[in-house]
């Protein structure tokens, strides 16, 4: 109750003034909803603070994909009580949502928040202050659900902004949690895309991501299609809409021609793989087989001009033989992504993969991932020297530490420049002209500065 009692008086001093910091674990929907609570925060009167300084209330928005993750989220409040001592500490996110007796298991947590109630976050907060007790608000998900529209104007200054259009998962992959975390399929309305894309143009931003936790499942749930979201998202033609990540069967012939249409579509397509080999998809519960991946990727590369392909590869999932892994291995590289990213998998308890008797050792699962990243550099490499050459509008974005700027083409395509402090978040036309000795970003020359030289 000291604690309590302290956070108390600066309450009744300066009433809801009081310094708010959020830390965010996890997706770039944890990070929109993360700016979400900023915005409430900032809105009732909250001072919103930097992560490293000592606030009145430290909230955690979590993550719960994998062991690890929970494992990062327990210490970091284990360090946040103990820099913030007379914080009040807010546990919220995925974390939350799945933790059993989670108030009991993390006693420096005053309040929990499951992600069903995060628009609730003001009123639980007053509801803390005036109860003066510890308080947990968790909900199962029901089948029938509403989507919880949040509204974001800014995001910490950066020139691309998140818009989330779609909530949970109905796939159920036998290595995920966030089903049991998110809840099923939940879309919003066109009319909500419509507005928050025209007040972020008018804020400033000329590029969105459109994101979500099955984000192709988008519209399932009330009679939409994806192509209906990203038509609409794309109607403001002065802003760049770019697509998070992707499930690969979502992406079928007619919706690429309907996205290949909006000449401010960026045509960058994050599809998730997992595994290239077949039996171990088949483990894994996803929906699809190699063949029909590579089906996909061919049928991008027809529609669009200058297509990147960007995955996910998870290595070390129980039962894969060295066989398999090859099968995987050479899969992925007979298609050639411009960046995979690349993971050892982690157990997640709550799982069925978790449940599997054939686990692999974490060393076996490192050396396949040192293996499949050497791979994937060629492949990253190999796809930047094909960029050569081309005159691609970059969006400028911030200045980098060799004194360059940095900015990415609509293929997501990483260059660096030189350039001035006002071109910032400016669509500049940049011809890309060497490969960077690291591999890791194209140099680029502004066509207008060459003109005018």
């Amino acid at each position: 109750m000291a604690v309590v009692s302290q956070i108390l008086v600066f309450y009744d001093k300066w009433g809801n003034n009081m310094k708010v910091k959020i830390l965010t674990l996890g997706c770039k929907v944890n990070q929109f909803e993360s700016q979400a609570m900023f915005r409430m925060l900032s809105d009732n009167g909250y001072t919103v603070v930097g992560e490293e300084d000592i606030a009145d209330i430290a909230i955690l928005n979590s993550c719960a994909v994998t062991k690890v993750s929970e494992q990062k989220a327990v210490k970091l409040i284990h360090r946040l009580r103990r820099e913030n001592p007379l914080s009040v500490i807010v546990l919220t996110g995925c974390m939350a949502q799945t933790m059993t007796n989670a108030s009991n298991r993390l006693p420096e947590v005053d309040i929990v928040l499951g992600n069903k109630r995060r628009s609730d976050l003001i009123t639980v907060l007053e509801q803390y202050f005036t109860e003066q007790q510890r308080l947990t608000f968790i909900e199962p998900y029901a089948k029938k659900d509403d989507y919880e529209p949040l509204y974001v104007d800014d995001f910490l200054h950066r020139t691309r902004a998140f818009l989330k259009i779609e909530d949970g998962c109905n796939r159920f992959c036998s290595y995920c949690i966030i089903p049991y975390a998110r809840g099923r399929v939940r879309s919003c309305s066109l009319e909500y895309i419509r507005q928050e894309i025209t007040s972020l143009y008018n804020g400033g931003y000329r590029e969105v991501v459109l994101i979500g936790i099955n984000l192709s499942s988008y519209g399932s749930d009330n009679g939409l299609t994806f192509a209906d979201a990203v038509a609409t998202a794309c109607e403001t033609a002065d802003i760049r809409i770019r697509l998070g990540s992707l499930e690969p069967e979502a992406m079928d012939l007619a919706t690429l021609q309907r996205f290949s249409q909006y000449k401010n579509f960026c045509p960058q397509f994050h599809l998730a793989l997992q595994s290239g080999c077949d039996a171990t998809l088949r483990r894994m519960n996803r929906h699809y087989t190699t063949a029909e991946y590579a089906a996909i990727v061919k049928n991008i590369r027809d529609v669009f001009e200058n297509p990147s392909l960007t995955t996910d590869v998870m290595v070390g999932f129980p039962g894969e033989t060295e066989a398999e892994f090859h099968q995987s291995l050479s899969f992925v590289e007979s298609i050639g992504f411009a960046k995979v990213h690349i993971f050892p998998y982690s157990r997640r308890p709550g799982t069925v993969a978790d449940k599997a008797p054939d686990q692999l050792s974490p060393a076996v699962k490192k050396e396949r991932a040192a293996r499949m990243a050497q791979a994937t550099h060629q492949s990253t490499e190999a796809f930047f020297r094909s960029q050569l050459g081309r005159t691609e509008p970059v969006l400028i974005e911030t200045r980098s530490k060799d004194g360059y700027y940095e900015g990415y083409t609509m293929n997501y395509t990483p260059v660096h420049l030189p350039a001035a402090p006002e071109h910032i978040n400016h669509i500049l036309p940049v011809q890309l002209t060497a490969l960077d000795p690291s591999g890791t970003f194209c140099l680029g020359t502004c066509v207008d500065a060459v003109k005018d030289s």
